[in-house]
């Protein structure tokens, strides 16, 4: 089954609607600079009221990855996201210094799909590959790294982000609800969907019809890909 995971979590009435709806993770934004952003108490809390199950996804761009470390084992998340940009680069030290803090938790990095047009191609050592859980590729960019609401370009990504999909488990995300979620499975054939914007009623507050009908859309799409 396609791994869900809803996104921009920021309150416990919203996350226990997402478990309920059978969502299979839960992302929590600790990017200061975002309208969904949570703090480590807040999390801690809605973390102890929902399934046990559930991945729990803290998402990250510029925090060091000693702060990281040092949320994750505070908060109890059992995964962490890293959003790729060129004004914080990571390393294969980064990496290692969060998955050994006490957790293991499970790593995604975040990468702009717009850079696989530039680059033409995506390209991960066999040391991170080993440490790396999934890839997400979504419409972020250096300036806003995620919660565009927008897709990115799919048909002229689509041979790229198949490709990295052989490398390393690939989620896709970016302007995904539950009107276009079985077209994107349908073209990249994903190991997961990430959802935002498009299950909100604002930022930072879920619309429950929408989270309910997103999670529907994706099962139904995958009986028919």
């Amino acid at each position: 089954m396609t791994w869900i995971k809803i996104c921009g979590t920021a309150n416990l009435e919203d996350a226990k609607l997402a478990a309920e709806a059978g969502a299979d993770a839960l992302g929590f934004v600790f990017y200061e600079k975002s309208p969904r952003c949570v703090d480590t108490a807040a999390v801690r809390e809605m973390i102890r009221e929902i399934p046990a199950e559930i991945e729990k996804i803290g998402v990250f761009v510029d925090e060091s990855a000693e702060e990281i470390a040092e949320i994750v084992q505070d908060a109890r998340l059992t995964g962490v996201q890293l959003t790729l940009r060129e004004s914080s680069p990571r390393d294969v030290r980064d990496f290692k210094i969060i998955k050994e803090c006490g957790t293991d938790p499970k790593l995604i990095v975040a990468y702009p799909a717009e850079r696989l047009l530039d680059d033409a191609s995506f390209f991960i050592t066999e040391e991170a590959k080993e440490l790396v859980y999934a890839v997400l590729f979504d419409s972020g960019s250096a300036a806003r790294p995620g919660g565009t609401g927008k897709t990115f370009d799919w048909e002229k990504s689509q041979a790229q982000v198949q490709a990295a999909s052989f490398v390393v488990p690939v989620i896709v995300a970016g302007g995904l609800h539950a009107g276009n979620v079985a077209e994107a499975l349908n073209l990249f054939r994903p190991f997961g969907v990430d959802v935002v914007s498009g299950v909100e009623a604002r930022p930072g507050k879920k619309d429950a019809e929408k989270v309910r009908a997103f999670v529907r859309a994706v099962r139904a799409a995958e009986r028919t890909c």
